[in-house]
């Protein structure tokens, strides 16, 4: 499972619920379109018991609104979008004959992350162009700009991209941008 890598924050001295079945059934909460806190242990508590064990929830003692509040909060979210982006990059189907995989890389302002005491939060996501599945993000934060996070996206997060078109707005054709690209295909063509 993706998850298994995604360490947990916790203490090791009484875990009832393992991270992976937490943050298991709060993502198919939120795909089902429960959003809070308190939707998602709500979904979860009216699972019928079969559902709850294949999801490796005990049906008898399901997590709570507060612990599973707790354990989200608390999860690093960028080791989190890698183990997913990683999972997900394993499903993706192949490229058509005669054609390339692409991949769009765009710079976003996620939704409702401002608050009165902090300014909005960016993002530098890397996209597979044919499915839409967000393989990577990196944050960009308020000291700094897309252009100093796109080969840290490119590099650490995505690795080979031998074959690969990437896309991007004008704001990353520079010539380190385009360098990074090309040394990471020749590394890869060296192993």
């Amino acid at each position: 499972m993706a998850l298994v890598v995604v360490p947990d924050p916790r203490a090791r001295r009484g875990i009832r619920h393992r991270l992976a079945v937490v943050v298991t059934a709060a993502v198919c909460a939120v795909v089902a379109g429960y959003r809070s806190y308190t939707a998602i242990a709500e979904w979860v508590a009216d699972l019928p018991a079969d559902t709850a064990v294949l999801l490796s929830i005990d049906a008898h003692r399901r997590p709570s609104e507060a612990m599973i509040r707790r354990l989200l909060q608390a999860l690093d979210a960028d080791l989190l979008a890698a183990a997913i982006g990683t999972w997900l990059a394993t499903r993706i189907p192949a490229p058509k004959p005669g054609s390339r995989r692409t991949m769009a890389v765009d710079g976003k302002t996620l939704r409702g992350s401002r608050t009165c005491d902090s300014p909005a939060r960016q993002v530098l996501a890397a996209a597979d162009q044919f499915t839409g599945v967000l393989l990577a993000s990196t944050d960009v934060d308020t000291k700094t700009s897309e252009i100093t996070r796109f080969a840290a996206l490119l590099v650490d997060h995505l690795g080979d991209l031998d074959g690969v078109v990437v896309t991007a707005d004008a704001l990353h054709c520079q010539r380190d941008h385009v360098e990074c690209c090309c040394i990471e295909r020749c590394l890869a063509r060296q192993a």
